[in-house]
């Protein structure tokens, strides 16, 4: 098939376009050309590159036109924040492609209420980006159902992996939490630290999609997870990670208010985005309807994406890291 996939050089575009490639698929990846896929692949020299910025485009009023006329029978789109960019998306190409692929987020659940985390929790968004991608969620779900575009909504956790600053123990980008980690001294975490972390690998994100367009008829309407099997806790990455580098971990735990006022309010406020919801995401119905298996438990994920950290003087440490 023709698949028009939009961010196409980004965290999960990176590997989803060479998997698409291999798969037989005819690609067109649309960026806005600032920067190379995060991991090299042949695959590329056979993708049609189109350089676009969708949010000038969206304001112009013409990027659904655009996707349009490169004539897509599938199109993946990875760059959607908001609801009026969604919507002009889907009426500009209805009629027009046999299948819209949404990238969603596990932030259209707030607050976790019970683990893991169905599809159909019931704990509200909360904050800008959740809020639209629960409505874009929702709007795409009633486009399928009313009769409309066939559609699909993954919804991936914290996306890891190798050229990219993971979300760490305490729930932000902040790499001295690594430093730390990896030099064996005190880790203030706010809270007990049981909080849950859905990390996942941006390779089993674009194994989801992949699957997804193979499976229309299973995926039609549907909204999926995309995640590791299993959960990290902010004590248990803290734990792992410590190890990485042949230490035993040190935790303080301290208030909000403390842990606020030790770092950046960037870093506090991230964490605190993190951490309150809690997320262990159930990918159960994703296993079932697509074939789903990620390939790379939580932890796996973070180690990639930390060793390559370390490997290119973003974290500084005069330890090395254990196979």
């Amino acid at each position: 098939m023709r698949v028009v996939l939009i961010g196409g050089t980004g965290h999960i575009g990176s590997y989803l376009v060479p998997r698409l490639v291999r798969r037989g698929h005819d690609v067109v990846s649309l960026s806005r050309g600032s920067r190379r896929p995060y991991v090299e692949d042949p695959a590329w020299e056979v993708v049609e590159q189109v350089t676009v910025d969708r949010e000038d485009r969206d304001a112009e009023g013409t990027f659904a036109g655009l996707v349009k006329d490169l004539e897509p029978e599938v199109v993946i789109d990875l760059l959607c924040f908001t609801l009026d960019s969604a919507v002009a998306l889907v009426e500009g190409l209805r009629g027009h492609i046999d299948h819209l692929v949404h990238c969603g987020s596990v932030w259209i659940h707030g607050p976790s209420l019970r683990a893991p985390i169905l599809e159909s929790n019931e704990s509200a968004p909360f904050g800008q980006y959740g809020i639209e991608k629960a409505r874009i969620a929702s709007m795409l779900s009633h486009e399928t159902a009313s009769g409309g575009m066939v559609t699909t909504s993954l919804h991936p956790g914290h996306i890891s992996g190798p050229g990219w600053a993971v979300i760490n123990a305490v729930g932000n980008t902040d790499h001295t939490v690594w430093e730390r980690l990896a030099a064996g001294q005190v880790l203030d975490i706010p809270g007990l630290g049981a909080e849950m972390m859905a990390h996942v690998h941006a390779d089993d994100v674009a194994q989801a999609f992949s699957l997804a367009v193979e499976h229309r008829d299973a995926a039609a309407g549907e909204s999926f997870h995309v995640a590791a099997a299993s959960a990290l806790t902010v004590r248990g990455l803290a734990e792992l990670a410590a190890g990485w580098f042949g230490q035993a971990v040190e935790l303080r735990s301290v208030s909000w208010e403390e842990f606020g006022a030790a770092t950046t309010a960037e870093f506090a406020e991230a964490s605190w985005d993190h951490l309150i919801r809690s997320h262990h995401v159930s990918i159960a119905k994703a296993e079932r309807l697509l074939g789903y298996r990620p390939a790379y438990a939580p932890e796996e994920a973070v180690k990639e994406a930390v060793r390559w950290l370390v490997d290119h003087g973003r974290i500084a440490t005069t330890s090395s890291m254990h196979d």
